[in-house]
């Protein structure tokens, strides 16, 4: 028996008990009226709180426990442990709600849910950016509405998502090359994910492009040698003729050593993720050594100068910076007509080292300049292969000074020769005490 079951028959007993001492002491009639008058107040008493309970349930207010006196009081406070206690269970979906939407906005993935008729439900910020959509505004819009690419629409319509699709030129501020796929769920509901593949759409075009040029940049030289041995095993050949031909063949076969050599390079910079050491170069002997380099490839052939500050050094590894600048010092000889200028200079600037060379060559066009990091990537074909050039060697400037936290600026005008400048970080730049005393 419960404690309603229990306070109504005390209730009951009392109040029988009551009317009989009434009807002891004066009569039976007084008693049937007092038993009358107290079962109309009760009456009265169940009506108001069941109208209190009725407006509370139609519209309850948590936190707001009604006072009443005898069961009511119960009935109250059980109804509040009730809305208490789903009140947390409300609380504690919503969390969790609020943690998966978070964990969604935080993918980096593009996420909409669709309706059984392809109308947004919801989506997060990168199917925003993806598709071009605002998710306040597009709500309940069909989506074939918004996203009007004919390869979506056909895509979506065609139900066969076993294959993902690539759209390109999607977004409004900025284009991306999006995959998108999409998983059917529940009743005719539909999630569509979508992924950023412009990066590697870029890198997957670079390696193709690299696997084409490392080709053609050795099937020349080795067409070349092919042709040079046939024609001295074929043909009778005088001393001069032989060795001219066997001069050409060197010149070719070390042109691919300098191609193979280059690309090691390049291997090693890129295979090697430890950050170079803190130990200071001795700028010096290596401006000493681009000096004595840039002599013995121009042979006379430009007017060169070199002005350095020779307390100034920076924290690095030598081979590379070594490398990287002697292949700026290089590139203004070959690319420099003879009688030009060269000047390079390793100088301070506030508080970072900058190493500049600047040539009186022909220039590099604007739209050229964004690229010419890029392996094998040429201005000028044929004038590259000309000066013997890999096409890798501004590959290598740009990975070195990307490990010492170096920047390098181009300045160029068509006819007017070009400026590259190296900044070194104030973190790698210093002064040799002894000599700058």
């Amino acid at each position: 028996m419960n404690i309603i079951w229990t306070r109504a028959i005390v209730s009951l007993a009392l109040l029988a008990a009551l009317c009989a001492a009434i009807g002891a002491f004066a009569g039976v009639r007084v008693a049937l009226a007092f038993a009358v008058l107290m079962l109309v107040v009760q009456g009265f008493f169940v009506t108001y709180h069941m109208q209190r309970l009725w407006r509370l349930l139609e519209a309850p207010v948590y936190g707001e426990v009604p006072s009443a006196l005898g069961i009511w009081g119960e009935i109250y406070y059980r109804l509040h442990k009730l809305a208490k206690r789903w009140h947390a269970q409300v609380r504690q979906v919503e969390q969790q709600h609020a943690r998966f939407i978070q964990a969604i906005q935080a993918s980096p993935n593009g996420v909409a849910m669709l309706d059984d008729h392809d109308q947004i439900e919801w989506c997060n910020d990168i199917a925003e950016k993806h598709f071009g959509l605002d998710a306040k505004r597009d709500l309940r819009q069909h989506i074939t509405h918004l996203v009007r690419n004919p390869d979506f629409v056909r895509y979506l319509n065609a139900h066969h998502y076993e294959e993902m699709l690539v759209m390109r030129g999607m977004g409004v501020h900025r284009k991306y090359t999006v995959s998108v796929q999409v998983f059917p769920y529940g009743e005719n509901r539909k999630l569509v994910l979508t992924q950023d593949i412009t990066e590697l759409e870029r890198t997957d075009s670079m390696r193709r492009d690299f696997v084409a040029n490392v080709s053609h940049e050795l099937k020349t030289p080795l067409t070349v040698l092919s042709g040079f041995l046939e024609t001295m095993r074929e043909l009778p050949l005088d001393e001069i003729d032989r060795m001219r031909y066997l001069d050409m063949m060197e010149q070719q076969a070390s042109r691919m050593q300098n191609i193979v050599r280059d690309l090691l390079v390049l291997a090693n910079l890129e295979g090697d993720m430890r950050p170079p050491g803190d130990e200071l170069l001795d700028m010096r002997a290596v401006m000493r050594h681009l000096e004595d380099d840039a002599n013995s490839l121009s042979s006379g052939r430009h007017r060169i100068s070199f002005h350095s500050d020779d307390a100034l050094t920076v924290a690095g590894a030598e081979t590379e910076v070594m490398s990287a600048l002697g292949n700026l010092v290089t590139n203004a000889v070959r690319y420099t007509p003879d009688g030009g200028a060269i000047e390079v200079s390793w100088q301070r600037m506030k508080d970072r080292a900058v190493f500049t060379v600047r040539d009186s060559g022909l220039g590099i066009p604007a739209e050229h300049i964004p690229r010419l990091t890029e392996r094998f990537y040429r201005v000028d074909r044929s004038r590259s292969r000309d000066t013997g050039g890999t096409g890798l060697g501004l590959a290598i400037v740009k990975h070195v000074l990307q490990r010492h936290s170096a920047e390098l600026d181009v300045k160029s005008e068509v006819g007017r020769g070009s400026t590259f400048i190296v900044r070194f970080p104030a973190s790698r730049t210093a002064l040799r005490k002894s000599l700058a005393a």
